[in-house]
């Protein structure tokens, strides 16, 4: 569509000469889950992390963003003795955009967001730490 931006592929498509379709891998839905995130990340700072790492832990879900590239402005303000303003914005900004993060994970994970957790580092190394609690997984009945 035009104006929208290019999105890499998600998970691969489920064979059709196997016979049958298989759940994402947790490597796959990690993988979604960094390519989401970098990008909301890229569209709502105007910059992407350096990099992105998921793991996902049973009911729990981390996400590191490494690498913050931080806007002149804050740049400004931390040179200038206000680093406190930055992280503050930054925190509060995270606490906004929580929907949008849940969101890209349930897509992702198939499972409903129970709880979220955000920290940024604005000192060096710069990062951003993004942990999810998942629903848990109900066993399967026959």
């Amino acid at each position: 569509m035009p104006g929208q931006p290019e999105h890499p592929p998600g998970p691969r498509d489920p064979s059709p000469e196997l016979g049958g379709v298989s759940a994402p891998t947790d490597q796959e839905v990690a993988d979604e889950i960094c390519r989401d995130l970098m990008e909301i990340h890229r569209q709502s700072y105007g910059r992407p992390a350096a990099s992105a790492q998921a793991h996902l832990l049973g009911d729990t879900l981390i996400v590191l963003l490494d690498g913050l590239q931080l806007l002149p402005n804050e740049e400004f303000l931390i040179d200038n003795g206000h680093w406190e303003a930055v992280d503050t914005v930054r925190t509060q900004y995270q606490k906004a955009i929580e929907p949008t993060f849940r969101a890209a994970v349930e897509r992702a994970t198939g499972r409903r967001v129970i709880g979220f957790s955000s920290h940024v580092q604005i000192n060096e190394p710069r990062f951003m730490t993004e942990i999810f609690r998942l629903e848990p997984l109900q066993p399967a009945t026959d």
